[in-house]
This record gives structure tokens, sequence and C-alpha cells, in this order.
């Protein structure tokens, strides 16, 4: 299915969405954060997070956060059925990030394909990794792989990674809470 580093760059996507964008999560609204929580709501989104230095720039963080707003209209089209206009999003993300593939290489590391520069910023490279990441799921028949919640009152993402592509919900939490309710609801009925 996805890459190894893909699969990264996809989580890091659903992860500075779910963290970073306003709406509903686990059946009760969701305000994100901002102002001097948002440097450390971002550290915390982005994968690896105690390998890296715990302060994030604000700057940079302002900058994934606007990220993540585009990001997850990337998710709503897709999630919708709009696969165009996902494109054309991913699209002008990939402009304006100025991603592009090539290969850097880490200390002990084998070579690895980045999509940003060696000189970007921390925002800049993972705004580029993460609409690349998008822009591969969207252009082959992987699109159908990014989703929204199904559950009531959650509108968090997620990127199906389950062998037959059935997964609904963003997290066990909310699948347990609707498989709970459908429990409820049957037990409830007079026989």
């Amino acid at each position: 299915m996805f890459d190894g580093h893909v699969l990264t760059l996809l989580d890091a996507a659903v992860s500075l969405v779910n963290a970073l964008t306003d709406g509903s999560r686990q059946g009760r609204p969701y305000a994100a954060p901002s102002g001097a929580q948002l440097p450390r709501a971002v550290h915390e989104a982005l994968p690896l997070a105690e390998a890296r230095d715990a302060a994030v720039d604000p700057e940079h963080a302002v900058y994934l956060a606007r990220t993540a707003q585009r990001l997850r209209a990337v998710f709503d089209a897709v999630d919708d059925g709009r696969t165009n206009d996902a494109a054309d999003l991913v699209n002008a993300l990939l402009r304006t990030t100025g991603a592009r593939p090539q290969l850097d290489r880490v200390d002990g590391e084998p070579w690895q394909v980045h999509f940003h520069g060696t000189t970007d910023t921390l925002a800049e490279g993972w705004s580029a990794g993460c609409a690349t990441a998008l822009a591969l799921a969207i252009g082959s028949n992987l699109a159908g792989r990014l989703g929204v919640c199904t559950a009531p009152q959650c509108d968090r993402v997620y990127v199906d990674n389950s062998r037959n592509a059935v997964r609904h919900f963003c997290s066990n939490a909310c699948r347990n809470r609707v498989k709970a309710a459908a429990f409820r609801a049957r037990n409830s009925t007079p026989n």
C-alpha cells in the first residue's frame, strides 16, 4: 500500500489536521490550540516529537496551522467525492510549499527521498512533505483511503491502512461510541 516514508507523511497530515483545526472530536466541540499553546501543539502533532528539540518557533507553528487548514480541505474534498477539487487543492499546496523530491542522507541512515530542500524550515519541510504524500495518494488508486470520521459529532480525519479498506472512524473511541449507541438502540426497542 503506502511506502513507509509516505505513510509517515500522511500520518503527519492527519495529526496536523486533527490537532490544529476547529470542529468536533469524539462527540464534543473541538477548538484548535492558538496563541502560546500553538507551538507545543505543533511539536506534539509531528512524528518523532521526542527526537526533536521541544521548541517550535511560533512563526513556524502559525505556518503549519495554516497548512493544516489547507490539508483539511483536501480530506473534505476526497471524502465528498470531489477528487478533482482535492487534486487542485493539493497542486496549489505543492506550488506554495515548493515541494520537490531529492535524496538526502541522515548520518547513519541510508539515502532517503525528501520532498523539501535541506535549507527549508521545519514548517516548509513538513508542509511540502504532507502535500506530496497527499498527491501520491490522490494520484493513485489510494485516494479512497483518505477519510473523515463518520461518527456523529466528529470530523477528525484518518488514513485507512486496513487490509480491506473498511475504516470509517478516526479512532477506536469513535468506533466504540457508535457501536455502543447501536447496541443501546437495539436493546431499547420493545420486542
